[in-house]
């Protein structure tokens, strides 16, 4: 009983943890294209059509129509750029009331709070109407607002303005980035990418690409077509890996749900291998049990019992201890999962959410547990068919 207890203990605890660990991932990227590229350029490595090795190419924002009329696979592309990030370049000074701080800072598009989604816990983000008329708007991480507003009061930071480079910017929203989640801190600021442009006369250069793909559509594809189209606009040659650097969040994340598929596939193989060798020592255990009990079967044989009496007697003591033991592994797993569960509520730091079990599985290895009790129960059945009354009875 208690292999088989262990096995599905095993099983609903391996199971559920699984599922939480997935619920987690999805939990964490809840909000985000996870079917996206993050594209920007750098330098050429191999020499091509008259240009030299080591030559520094760009982004602009002329290439967003173009990829979008060459590729028919991209869903929407969102141009942004920025200081204080991924870049390298230092951040931008940001001051209120006195205080002085250097946060990041992001000219951006609305169309980039569908890729990746912010948390407003004020106001809005940015609009279309405000990159059309080069406002002078901003959104705020938390951090900065904690650092240039009452936070403890709850101050009310809309239509109040921060001084961004000389230049002051009303506060149009807040956001919180949740902990161990997301690409974005809430140290930066997002402003229209048209202010961003005019502010560091950046023409219409820009420093990175998000790429959407349609759904049902391989990332990687997709990467890979971006990449030949800006290759040969800016001719390079199509062999140089360097010139144009990338991250498939896409490909990252079906390497992240193909290991937990393998997870939830290698606790099945487990559970079961376990639930069956718990079966296979009740067998045992039962064959040792007919033994004891020759002189038992004898007498009742004599007494004229049928043999399929004594084998279905035989069968149903497998099957309900099988049963039971499992029931009882079952809860015990159900326990430990709403234990794990009450830990990890309020975790957002590691990925684990909500462990369920899909009783669809649950039942499905009962009903093996079950038919094995009754396959294995019938090699100490036939034993105990087997036995001669006489024989049983003169035994000790």
């Amino acid at each position: 009983m208690i292999g088989v207890g262990w096995g599905m203990f095993l099983y609903v605890v391996l199971l559920g943890s699984a599922k939480g660990m997935e619920n987690g991932f999805d939990k964490l990227f809840s909000g985000f294209a996870t079917n996206s590229i993050f594209l920007w350029a750098q330098n050429t490595s191999i020499p091509y059509d008259g240009f030299p090795k080591g030559r520094s190419v760009n982004l602009k924002l002329s290439d967003v129509e173009l990829l979008k009329r060459k590729i028919s696979q991209i869903d929407y592309i969102s141009p942004q750029n920025s200081r204080g990030s991924f870049t390298g370049t230092p951040g931008e000074t940001m001051s209120k009331n006195g205080k002085n701080a250097t946060y990041s800072l992001t000219g951006d598009f609305p169309i980039g709070n569908k890729i990746s989604e912010k948390k407003l816990i004020f106001g809005r983000y940015i609009n279309d109407a405000d990159v059309s008329g080069n406002k002078n708007v901003v959104v705020i991480g938390e951090e900065i607002y904690d650092n240039f507003f009452n936070s403890k009061k709850k101050e009310n930071p809309l239509g109040q303005s921060i001084n961004i480079k000389g230049i002051f910017f009303n506060v149009i929203g807040v956001f919180r980035v949740r902990k161990g989640g997301g690409f974005e801190n809430d140290r930066t600021a997002f402003i229209p990418l048209s202010t961003y442009t005019k502010m560091y006369n950046a023409g219409d250069q820009i420093d990175m690409f998000a790429i959407v793909s349609k759904p049902n559509v391989d990332v990687s594809d997709v990467e890979e077509l971006v990449k030949t189209e800006l290759k040969s606009k800016n001719h390079v040659s199509p062999e140089d890996s360097s010139a144009f650097g990338s991250f498939n969040l896409g490909k990252e994340f079906k390497k992240l749900t193909g290991f937990l598929t393998g997870m939830q596939l290698l606790t099945i193989i487990v559970g079961t291998l376990t639930i069956l060798a718990g079966v296979i020592a009740i067998s045992n255990i039962l064959l040792i049990t007919v033994k004891e009990r020759t002189k038992e079967i004898g007498i009742r044989r004599a007494l004229g019992a049928k043999p399929s009496e004594v084998r279905n007697q035989i069968l149903l003591e497998s099957v309900v201890i099988t049963l039971s033991s499992g029931i009882l592994g079952f809860i015990l797993g159900i326990f430990v999962l709403m234990i794990f569960n009450a830990l990890t509520q309020n975790q957002d730091q590691f990925p684990f959410y909500n462990p369920t079990v899909n009783y669809g599985n649950v039942f499905a290895a009962m009903s093996v547990m079950v038919i094995l009790g009754l396959i294995i129960g019938m090699i100490p059945a036939q034993r105990a068919v087997k036995i001669r009354p006489i024989e049983a009875l003169r035994s000790e």
